[in-house]
């Protein structure tokens, strides 16, 4: 099986920053994508960031400018640094890989999620 493992997650104030890491592992042969979403309470998950095989990226138009998505392909990780942090910044944070086992089949797997809460 994949395993996503989170880290990162806490609590910092308003303008604040915090560096959100995920680390997958297990049978993979390949990363085809890497993402972060979040959930806050009463709303939908949403897309904040995303990061594909080939290096292109995705930005939810609330983080533009403040969060940065990285990838280190040798250690099947991502990395979500978050500046200029706000209160409806506050939600929990999930990663999500999108890539294929040794035997070619295609999978999806999700973090447990790291909680993110901006406060003063």
């Amino acid at each position: 099986q994949v395993q996503l493992v989170e880290s990162g997650g806490g609590l910092v104030q308003p303008g604040g920053s915090l560096r959100l890491s995920c680390a997958a592992s297990g049978s993979i042969f390949s990363i085809d994508a890497m993402g972060w979403y979040r959930q806050a309470p009463g709303k939908q998950r949403e897309l904040v960031a995303r990061i594909t095989s080939g290096g292109s990226t995705n930005y939810a138009d609330s983080v533009k400018g403040r969060f940065t998505i990285s990838r280190d392909n040798a250690k099947n990780t991502v990395y979500l640094q978050m500046n200029s942090l706000k209160p409806e910044d506050t939600a929990v944070y999930y990663c999500n890989v999108d890539g294929r086992k040794g035997g070619g089949q295609i999978f999806g797997s999700w973090g447990q999620g790291t909680q993110v809460t901006v406060s003063s």
